[in-house]
């Protein structure tokens, strides 16, 4: 059975259960071998407590301290080497942009001539940067931004057949730098992608990537954030020698990657931005023919910038 082609966001709030999004809930008669793929895999108490062991095990483990500053002093390379290696083969084309993220097409199809800024941090090989790109029409008002602190992405990107500096523009930059890019004049941004991106940087970066990211949009423009939540599967398939600080991992090929829950999300940008949205997606992805479970954890945000901006409670 072939699964059909998303078109409902899997998003909802943590505390909404009613959420009507999501097209495929696994109901208690359901078989959950019929299909790939269900939304708003809630979780037992059983597999909350399972998940809280495999974390604490986690911890008797940990990286030393010692060992530790060869993966901060060096982030962007380790990433170098894993695009050098992957180049643009590792991660799928995001398909799904105008199905979790309407906003970004609605502001262009709104006034398709009127100019449309959007920068996307952290492109990597460009797999949200030229979905984005082949959504909108070549004559419409957008010019697209792309960075990430890779060189070697970079380089990929620019290199595509796809880039066309007509619309596009692609450079190094490193979200948690104290300087903006030369790039990009400051608050000209309408929408910031960050697409698995937070999770790469150290905690102690979160507040001066915060800072840019004001720094960056114009007042009212909007971030569209998705990254990794907490206890997701890929946490919790790491062995003893890869924690790094809570919830905070080195993967084998040196790269760096922390799992968010919706709380933390909400106190970083909660005193710069309007919480439009904080959500969790969570899914249940099934192997049929294994016979096997598996359970993914995601966060979904979208936050809107205004220099006035007061701390907001999280709310759809």
């Amino acid at each position: 059975m072939t699964t059909p082609k998303k078109v409902d966001s899997s998003a909802t709030e943590p505390n909404n259960l009613t959420s009507e999004f999501g097209g495929r809930v696994l109901g208690a008669k359901d078989n959950v071998f019929a299909h790939n793929a269900w939304d708003h895999a809630e979780w037992t108490s059983d597999q909350e407590e399972k998940a809280q062991v495999t974390v604490a095990r986690q911890k008797e483990g940990a990286v030393p301290e010692a060992d530790q500053q060869k993966y901060h002093l060096d982030a962007a390379g380790y990433w170098d080497a894993f695009y050098t290696s992957n180049q643009n083969r590792f991660f799928k084309d995001r398909r799904w942009l105008r199905v979790e993220f309407p906003e970004v097409f609605a502001k262009l199809e709104a006034d398709p001539k009127q100019p449309c800024h959007v920068m996307e941090i952290g492109c990597g090989a460009g797999n949200a940067f030229f979905p984005l790109l082949d959504e909108c029409s070549e004559d419409s008002g957008l010019f697209a931004y792309a960075c990430d602190f890779s060189a070697t992405a970079v380089d990929i990107v620019q290199k595509s057949p796809k880039y066309d500096p007509r619309r596009c523009k692609a450079f190094v930059w490193d979200l948690a730098s104290p300087t903006l890019p030369a790039e990009v004049e400051p608050h000209s941004i309408d929408i910031i992608l960050l697409v698995f991106v937070f999770s790469a940087l150290h905690p102690d970066q979160w507040d001066q990537a915060i800072k840019n990211l004001t720094r960056l949009l114009r007042p009212g423009g909007l971030v569209m954030f998705r990254d990794y939540g907490r206890y997701d599967l890929a946490q919790l398939r790491f062995k003893q020698g890869r924690l790094l600080s809570d919830n905070f991992y080195i993967r084998g090929d040196g790269t760096r990657v922390y799992f968010f829950t919706n709380d933390e999300i909400g106190r970083l940008f909660s005193p710069h931005f309007e919480i439009l949205q904080n959500a969790v997606d969570r899914r249940l992805i099934v192997n049929r023919h294994k016979q096997l479970k598996m359970y993914r954890v995601w966060l979904q945000g979208k936050f809107r910038w205004s220099p006035d901006a007061q701390p907001s409670e999280t709310q759809q």
